[in-house]
């Protein structure tokens, strides 16, 4: 399976900020201190477990950004599956160059990787259902846009960006402008045509209300057990897409989804991923 790829332009900044931090006021000490200068070596950048792969372009790019000369194969893409000790990518050339990135690459491989494979965990538990599976913005500050990426390779779906994609009326937003009817109104009298809105309840008292204002395209139905989200889905009747949400775990997936709910977003697909271990060796 293959994906689209972001320009390594929107990318570029993020991981020279990582090796800027890695490299410190002084750069590699240790590889400058014991690897003679010239020293070339290949290098491999191994699965030392199955996974579902995210993360290679900005490996790449990585050691690139140390060294321009560096020669890199990948032989996966990202959104593939791998199998324990697959190969992932190569590296040769300087052999100073190659250590001075490994980690940055490592970091954000394995982190990535992670993702990619717990979302596909996600939407596995779900097949056979129309549900989809959605991340949240509940990502590691300054790592949003590649988290989302590593979302979309594990077969999931991105929930909005930022707070200025699209209205989403929480329930504070309802509590401090006096109720459902008030939001609602509120946010047909201000919000442009091009703006999606969504809105959050966890009573179905609230949802008849939601139903009979109008004004949103979607519900979040929050923290709400099975037989609630069945009632929901059937008092929704297809005029709105349906959302459910609250302490979402692989275990419970499949059985949230078999109520009819069009998607389930999980803030665990990013905040709670493992790292997925990864190696380069020479």
């Amino acid at each position: 399976m293959s994906f689209a790829t972001l320009p390594d332009l929107v990318l570029e900044p993020m991981v020279r900020n990582a090796l800027m931090e890695d490299l410190g006021s002084y750069g590699d000490v240790t590889t400058r201190a014991v690897i003679p200068s010239g020293t070339t070596y290949n290098a491999r950048l191994n699965a030392r477990e199955e996974a579902v792969v995210s993360g290679m372009q900005i490996a790449a790019l990585a050691f690139r950004l140390v060294d321009p000369a560096l020669e890199i194969v990948t032989h996966v893409a990202d959104g593939d599956r791998c199998a324990r000790g697959d190969v992932l990518m190569e590296i040769r050339g300087s052999a100073a160059s190659i250590l001075s990135g490994e980690r940055v690459a490592l970091n954000f491989a394995g982190r990535l990787t992670g993702i990619a494979t717990k979302t596909a965990g996600f939407v596995a538990a779900a097949a056979g259902t129309d549900t989809r599976i959605t991340c949240t913005r509940k990502t590691t500050p300054g790592l949003r846009i590649v988290e989302k990426l590593a979302v979309l390779h594990g077969g999931g779906f991105n929930h909005r960006y930022s707070l200025s994609d699209a209205i989403l009326i929480k329930d504070n937003h309802i509590a401090a402008a006096g109720g459902v009817r008030q939001v609602l109104e509120a946010t047909r009298a201000h919000a442009s045509h091009m703006m999606a809105v969504e809105i959050e309840v966890d009573r179905l008292d609230q949802l008849a209300e939601v139903l009979e204002v109008g004004g949103a395209s979607v519900v979040l139905l929050d923290n709400m057990d099975n037989d609630t989200l069945r009632e929901a889905v059937a008092m929704v009747a297809g005029r709105m897409k349906t959302e459910a949400s609250g302490n979402v775990t692989l275990e419970c997936i499949a059985s949230i989804a078999a109520t009819g709910v069009d998607y389930i977003s999980s803030g665990a697909l990013t905040h709670s991923a493992r790292t997925v271990d990864l190696g380069l060796d020479f």
